[in-house]
């Protein structure tokens, strides 16, 4: 087997309190995997949850990341080279 000179890191990582996401962010930008679970933050504050997924989703973006829910507790950022695949539900 060979070994990848540069490899790909998972992270996962519980978001407490809005602090927490600079750390993220620079997870980001290192082109890590993150799993992400929101649920404590999310109890405490949903606004805030809301503003903090916000603010993932744009610097996912600016870097090139992609970005998902995993279900109701988690969020799931993976970098350039890995996409999510996201079905198209028929809303009918």
């Amino acid at each position: 087997m060979q070994k990848q000179e540069n490899p790909t890191y998972l992270k996962a990582i519980t978001i407490r309190d809005p602090s927490d996401i600079h750390s993220i962010k620079e997870d980001i930008k290192k082109g890590m995997i993150l799993i992400l679970r929101v649920t404590p933050l999310a109890q405490k504050d949903v606004d805030e949850l809301r503003k903090v997924v916000e603010e993932l989703y744009k610097v996912a973006k600016s870097s090139g990341a992609d970005i998902a829910r995993l279900g109701e507790e988690r969020i799931i950022v993976t970098p350039s080279s890995v996409k999510i695949w996201k079905p198209e539900y028929d809303l009918k």
